[in-house]
């Protein structure tokens, strides 16, 4: 297996073309209460809300790529889909203005909110964005790739009936498929783990990054980040929708994908790909009681707001796993905030209760 440096990844990387979106390095800062209430060496924050798109999220870094990559099949509509409050599609419409191009989300009622019109549909609307809400049939879970896949090109016919070239891509740019042929996503969060490479160098790499798993791209590419660059990190997934079982396959398809495309001399397998399913709660956006303590512990201790269907479900997990003793008091952690707060107004009523 071969260890590459951060510049030498870079240079891999910027073979593919890229819309500047984000302000970065995003921030990374030590959560001092946290840290010391845990007893851990370190605990610390990488602040992917503030990545400066739309009110933020991990999603602004893959659509530099998707956005590129769009503009150069020369499209003028970006058709994806989401659930109701998808951070996604919010950051996807966002960057689609930003270059001039109209978008459609194809928003699947996973669940029932009292008021829809709050958090990220409401700025979808202000944004001009054409939403398309659609039932599901699957007990409140959006349907598979294929599934999806089949719906967006039923948009997509009638927007070239039209006159319009739409470019189709997966939900978290995670997946290939659509008009998406290389793992962009993932390709941005490889980047990300160079960046808190870069920014942890002075003290020592962590021993783990934690982060909420929902369409696999972000983990994926810190998995093959941290690999690439040869280091002892261990990335962990707190999985927001799916089983691990079913999870898995994908994450390490997506990390498959993304080391072939750049051509690394590395091997993923099974025992790279930690994934935690025990706090899946309700179900994907299904607000608990447990979600609603977490981020108000959090915002009272940290001044740190979490969103209430990923990051809310990822500290909940890392604080559990802290105290069954999966860390030791020695280890340096890094927990990646990847946005979705504007959610939080949707679900006032659910979190207040």
């Amino acid at each position: 297996m071969t260890t590459y440096s951060p510049d030498q990844l870079e240079k891999l990387i910027n073979k593919y073309p890229r819309v500047r979106l984000t302000c970065l390095p995003t921030p990374l800062y030590r959560l001092e209460n946290l840290s010391g209430e845990l007893g851990l060496r370190e605990m610390m924050v990488k602040r992917d809300d503030l990545t400066g798109l739309a009110f933020g999220g991990n999603k602004s870094r893959k659509l530099e790529f998707v956005l590129a990559d769009a503009l150069s099949q020369g499209a003028d509509t970006i058709i994806t889909w989401g659930s109701l409050q998808s951070n996604w599609c919010l950051q996807t419409a966002a960057a689609a203005r930003r270059c001039g191009l109209k978008s459609i989300l194809v928003l699947f009622k996973t669940y029932e909110l009292s008021t829809p019109d709050q958090g990220n549909i409401l700025i979808e609307k202000l944004l001009g964005a054409e939403l398309r809400l659609v039932e599901t049939e699957t007990g409140g879970k959006s349907p598979d790739q294929e599934q999806a896949f089949r719906l967006l090109e039923e948009v997509a016919s009638g927007e070239r009936k039209n006159g319009r070239n739409p470019y189709l891509v997966s939900v978290g740019g995670s997946m290939t498929g659509g008009n998406m042929g290389k793992p962009l996503g993932a390709l941005a969060y490889l980047m990300e783990m160079i960046e808190i490479a870069r920014q942890t160098a002075g003290s020592g790499e962590p021993d783990y990054v934690i982060v909420a798993t929902g369409s696999g791209g972000t983990q994926a590419g810190l998995v093959v980040g941290a690999k690439a660059l040869g280091l002892s990190t261990r990335i962990v997934g707190i999985c927001v929708s799916d089983r691990k079982e079913d999870f898995l396959p994908r994450v390490k398809k997506i990390a498959g994908e993304l080391v072939e495309t750049l051509g690394l001399r590395i091997n993923i397998d099974d025992r790279d790909i930690i994934l935690f399913d025990d706090y899946l709660g309700q179900g994907y956006g299904r607000v608990t009681p447990e979600i609603s303590k977490i981020i108000s512990t959090v915002l009272q201790k940290e001044a740190l707001v979490l969103d209430p269907v990923y990051t809310g479900k990822a500290m909940i997990g890392l604080l559990d796993l802290s105290q069954k003793g999966y860390f030791s008091a020695s280890d340096r952690i890094v927990f990646v905030h990847t946005g979705g707060t504007p959610a939080l107004f949707a679900f006032a009523d659910q979190l207040l209760s």
